[in-house]
């Protein structure tokens, strides 16, 4: 999955991503993007509030939102910090669409 380098691990951080990140909305995710030119790892972090289900449903969402991070990682340009919100219906998406609209966003803010 992702290593400990490439994730947001504090609120302010999850914070200042959201205020001040390009935004790519989707029908399932919506994503945060602060790129920048700083040479280290590129670092995600992820919001997926109780409207999308149970605590089963929004660990299963967390994890295909990481699977599919870990995926993208080489194409996503270093230094940049990335949030991606689920919405509630993340829950009851194909892994494909989630795929699919998660790389869209990825390809048009942080390549």
């Amino acid at each position: 999955m992702l290593a400990r380098p490439n994730r947001l691990t504090r609120g302010a951080e999850y914070k200042a991503v959201v205020r001040r990140g390009r935004r790519c909305a989707g029908a399932h995710t919506v994503t945060y993007v602060v790129a920048s030119d700083e040479p280290r790892a590129t670092r995600f972090g992820f919001i997926v509030s109780k409207q999308v289900g149970s605590a089963v449903m929004r660990n299963t969402v967390r994890r295909r939102l990481k699977a599919l991070c870990a995926e993208a990682m080489p194409t996503v340009r270093p230094g940049s910090d990335i949030v991606i919100r689920a919405l509630p219906t993340a829950a009851s998406a194909p892994y494909a669409d989630l795929r699919d609209e998660v790389a869209r966003c990825l390809s048009r803010r942080a390549a």
